[in-house]
């Protein structure tokens, strides 16, 4: 079963929208998905108001108990993907893994998702998400895990 990690800095904007978006996406298929952090700086806090306002109104249905978590070595050695939501992440992955895990590390869209908590945007955030979610779907149900 392939296991996705989608990372943003804080966990409690993108990368627990596109954790949900994916959930939903992937409904019946033998596909694990979580969500993290490259920071502290949100560890323990819930999610965005704006996230879960959009994720509602879309029907996605998520984890009103998630919370903020960093990742962790575990989780690189844990998981098949480890998908940035936007190049500082990717770097910040890169960095954090001290190397070792780089062929598990991806961009999630070529532009990466700009962060909702800066730009106030969470539908525009959400469609780049929708259509990132469908690309990787798509990309891992061929490829499944390695």
């Amino acid at each position: 079963m392939p296991k996705i990690c989608f990372v943003c800095l804080g966990n409690i904007c993108r990368s627990p929208m596109a954790e949900f978006v994916m959930k939903n996406l992937s409904k019946g298929q033998p596909i694990h998905v979580e969500s993290r952090a490259t920071s502290g700086w949100e560890h323990g806090n819930p999610i965005h108001p704006g996230t879960q306002k959009v994720l509602t109104q879309h029907h996605i249905m998520f984890d009103k108990t998630k919370v903020s978590q960093r990742i962790s070595i575990k989780d690189f050695a844990a998981f098949d993907y480890i998908i940035g939501m936007d190049k500082d992440n990717v770097r910040d992955l890169k960095r954090l893994s001290k190397g070792e895990f780089t062929d598990k590390i991806y961009l999630f869209t070529e532009n990466g998702v700009p962060d909702p908590w800066y730009t106030g945007d969470f539908a525009a955030t959400y469609d780049l998400v929708m259509r990132g979610c469908r690309h990787w779907l798509s990309f891992i149900v061929e490829k499944g895990s390695r």
